[in-house]
């Protein structure tokens, strides 16, 4: 079923334009110039992303579903019977069907998404398909504390589940507090089933962001097309193109959106000067080792106690509990 609160969010949850439009000025007046990430998920954006994981080069997705695939029945011993599990950045829960498959009587499925439209459509197939499942969706920007629905019945435990490795896009301290806000949500003793991407040869990993077809540049440039149909900017997305970049020493992939020309933008009637090959740096993906990424939960108040990877070893879900 649909909660009562599903597609209606809270105020402090409700993505507003006013934070959008504070976000892209204080970006945009940076040095160097920097856009948020969690805007790519308009309705376009989220679709965009969903064709990008259809791509031959974009490996984390197949990678992880054959993982789920492998492993759905022992990760549903570890989070448990009578669950109650939040989907971080669900989009459009194809990968929590294998879970779910696995899953011993859950008590509800919260799936948390900055994209409204595309949460609410995705919820409704996935209640279609599972109707006798509480489905309870929440509008939020997970990278702020989620107000979670009261559940159906009583639960044994609340369990995190962190898929596609999103938690590469933030750095060391912000995940640590992203990790810490999950651990306060869950409570002591709750769980997070997260998917880490791995440390890799520095070609696949470039190609993974920047796919022959074309569909992750289109991607990021659907950013400045949300600004100028949201913001009144008046980007020229031909004047800008997508630009993949490998950080060795931090050990991520960046993505930019280069300026071909020395030219000038308008947001919201004020002006942004770019000279030609400047960059506004959209997103990072830090790549892990299990090591580092536990360092980094153990630091949040989690303990590891199991994880799972691929014959590659290019992807993990690693399983923790939150210590008292």
């Amino acid at each position: 079923m649909i909660s009562a609160i599903a597609g209606e969010g809270t105020a402090q949850n409700r993505v507003s334009t006013r934070g959008f439009l504070a976000d892209v000025l204080a970006g945009l007046t940076a040095e160097p110039k920097t856009l948020s990430p969690k805007y790519f998920y308009d309705s376009a954006g989220s679709e965009l992303f969903d064709a990008i994981c259809e791509q031959e080069e974009y490996y984390p997705t197949c990678t992880e579903i054959s993982i789920l695939r492998t492993h759905a029945n022992d990760m549903a011993k570890a989070i448990g019977a009578d669950a109650m599990v939040v989907e971080y950045g669900a989009g459009s829960m194809e990968k929590i069907r294998i879970l779910l498959d696995a899953l011993v009587t859950p008590v509800a499925f919260v799936p948390v998404d900055i994209s409204e439209a595309h949460l609410i459509a995705s919820a409704r197939d996935l209640s279609r398909a599972y109707p006798s499942l509480a489905v309870q969706q929440v509008v939020a920007d997970f990278t702020k504390p989620v107000q979670l629905p009261a559940p159906p019945r009583p639960v044994s435990r609340c369990v995190a589940l962190f898929f596609g490795s999103t938690i590469g896009n933030f750095d060391p301290d912000p995940t640590v507090a992203i990790l810490r806000s999950i651990g306060d949500t869950v409570g002591p003793e709750g769980g997070l089933l997260i998917g880490v991407d791995l440390q890799k040869d520095e070609d696949r990993l470039v190609r993974a962001y920047d796919d022959a077809a074309g569909i992750t540049a289109d991607f990021n440039l659907n950013l400045l097309t949300r600004i100028n149909r949201e913001l009144g900017g008046d980007f020229v997305l031909k004047r800008f193109r997508h630009l993949v970049r490998y950080d060795r020493d931090l050990g991520r992939i960046e993505m930019h959106l280069e300026s071909l020309v020395d030219q000038s933008v308008r947001v919201a009637g004020r002006a942004f000067n770019f000279v030609a090959g400047e960059t506004i740096h959209t997103e990072n993906s830090y790549k892990y080792t299990l090591a580092s990424f536990d360092d980094l939960a153990t630091r949040a108040g989690f303990r590891r106690d199991q994880h799972w990877t691929d014959g590659e070893g290019l992807f993990a879900e690693l399983f923790y509990t939150r210590t008292p």
